[in-house]
């Protein structure tokens, strides 16, 4: 269940059990160097107060002076110090290990052998019969207590063994007290690192986490780079982050191409289509056309007739002429594009304007001749001009702007019409898909035949108050 927690929990919970494992470890090694120096501490100063106390005794035992030595013995219980630290039991045992002296004379009386109750007395039998004239410590197996054998000499003579005797528990007051500020110290460390610790992991996972949200949305959608909101720096995240940002844009590139290879891929297969039924039709439509034409010079029709053969003829017409436009040819013969073709052009389209009252705005930077076929050039402008004028209400206006750079003619139409719905965008240059109500939709078809078929293109922007129409036409060398 942890491994499919999101980072934003997996990194500041790790970090938590660090800090708490490092807090952990910490306070106890405070501890036990806290309980092992204190208790190093009083075994040294139980060791000094055996040595103070050994010096005088042996003065006391020279001149077997029982109740100075008991004086000398209780000093230490006569301190207002704290008890503690104070021994439990101080006594003096002769050679024979019989009591000389002790703190305690109704347990331990003068020339008995201490045994019970302080039975743990018998295992100090051959510490203190050693011949060893400094002070060592001495614990007792199982015992709670321990005791600190001091050798009272006189001239490098041993006349007795002073045994101070201590409770294991006196220290742990004062190991307690450590102990305790030990772990409200680490306990305020927590209090302020753990929190610094989430925050600063949940600031570390951010950039995983969005980088993580973006990369699902794509296969479903292709999210915008900037609605992911990447972090992007030098180190490895902002590196994923930069990665993934490119591997986005060109996710993006890729899928604008495809959708241009797809949209060119049609109109080539509909114009294919139209191509081959236009030549289908052709045919039979040109007899039908001779037939009428026969019947009309040759033919003795009544009235009725004849009006009939004639509305057949135009309607006939009528086809002939939308079949022609499907029929393309970018290969027909025409003289290279002059100043006057352009010109003729904006006086073909006046007459159109002039019926809405439309004011054409016109700007013709071309001043040498071209090498483009004029008929096709010409025919691209006046459907672009046409198009442009049935679009707009009555005193509309377009403006027509027709320049040139070193590679390529730009014919750019505006108006002020309705603009383009998106939806029709996508089918704006198929036959019979019109950019206005009306009309038959052949003007772009054949306004794109022609431009595919001259290496051009065009570009459509379409938005409340304003269209527009760029034909991009490569200048060639010569006109082939």
């Amino acid at each position: 269940m942890f491994r499919n927690l999101s980072f934003r929990y997996k990194i500041p919970l790790r970090a938590s059990i660090l800090i708490l494992f490092t807090a952990t470890v910490v306070a106890g090694a405070i501890m036990y160097h806290a309980y092992r120096n204190l208790k190093e501490d009083l075994l040294a100063n139980s060791e000094t107060l055996g040595r103070v106390l050994a010096h005088p005794l042996a003065t006391a035992l020279l001149h077997d002076d029982l109740w100075h030595a008991y004086e000398i013995i209780n000093s230490p219980f006569s301190t207002s110090g704290d008890d503690n630290t104070q021994p439990q039991v101080i006594m003096v045992l002769d050679a024979q290990q019989r009591v000389y002296v002790s703190t305690q004379p109704r347990q331990f009386p003068v020339l008995s052998t201490p045994t019970a109750p302080m039975h743990e007395l018998e295992a100090l039998h051959e510490a203190v019969a050693a011949p060893s004239i400094t002070s060592q410590p001495i614990q007792i197996p199982g015992s709670d207590k321990f005791f600190i054998l001091t050798p009272i000499v006189s001239d490098n003579v041993k006349l007795a063994t002073l045994v101070t005797g201590y409770s294991n528990s006196m220290f742990l007051p004062r190991y307690y007290g450590i102990a305790r500020k030990a772990i409200i110290t680490t306990l305020l460390a927590l209090a302020v690192l753990l929190p610094i610790s989430w925050y600063w992991a949940w600031r570390m996972a951010i950039p995983l986490t969005q980088l993580a949200k973006c990369m699902g949305r794509v296969g479903k959608t292709l999210p915008e780079i900037e609605e992911c909101q990447l972090y992007i720096s030098k180190d490895e995240i902002g590196q994923v982050g930069t990665a993934f940002a490119h591997m986005l844009e060109q996710l993006q590139e890729k899928e604008v191409l495809e959708a241009q290879m797809l949209h060119s891929e049609r109109l080539a297969a509909v114009g294919r289509l139209a191509a081959g039924i236009a030549h289908e039709i052709n045919n039979p439509l040109g007899g039908m056309l001779n037939a009428i034409s026969t019947l009309k010079k040759h033919g003795n029709a009544d009235p009725q007739t004849t009006k009939t053969v004639s509305l057949l003829e135009r309607g006939l017409g009528q086809i002939q002429n939308i079949i022609a436009a499907l029929l393309v040819e970018a290969k027909l013969k025409s003289h290279p594009l002059t100043v006057q073709d352009i010109e003729d052009t904006r006086t073909l389209v006046l007459a159109d304007a002039h019926q809405k009252s439309a004011e054409v705005v016109w700007e013709n930077d071309i001043l040498e001749t071209l090498p483009l076929p004029s008929t096709l050039v010409r025919q691209i402008l006046i459907n672009l001009l046409l198009n442009a004028i049935a679009a707009i209400e009555p005193r509309g206006r377009v403006r027509c702007h027709i320049y040139r750079d070193s590679v390529n003619l730009f014919l750019r139409v505006e108006n002020g019409g309705a603009h383009i719905p998106a939806e029709r965008m996508a089918y704006l240059f198929e036959p019979f898909s019109p950019v206005r109500e009306g009309g038959y939709g052949l003007g772009l078809w054949v306004i794109y035949q022609i431009a595919q078929q001259m290496q051009g293109e065009i570009v459509v922007q379409s938005h409340p108050g304003e269209t527009s129409f760029v034909v991009t036409l490569p200048i060639r060398e010569r006109m082939s």
